[in-house]
């Protein structure tokens, strides 16, 4: 079984009772899991966002900079 969080309740649901449409994480593998999601999720954002700058600010970047100096 599967389980989802449903960030409009904040309730987690199952395949059985899950809801359709975009207001559901998941699946996750275990029903903490699922309650876990939006903490998941925002650890995971960080990541990608720290990734992203990290490839926008890496060498290129400064190679750039000082050819503008």
């Amino acid at each position: 079984m599967s389980f989802w969080y449903n960030v409009d309740t904040g309730q987690v649901e199952t395949d059985d009772n899950r809801s359709r449409g975009e207001q559901v994480l998941g699946p996750y593998a275990t029903e903490a899991e699922a309650r876990a999601a939006l903490e998941t999720a925002h650890k995971k954002t960080e990541a990608w966002d720290a990734a992203d700058r990290a490839w926008r600010d890496g060498p290129a970047a400064r190679d750039e900079d000082e050819l503008d100096d």
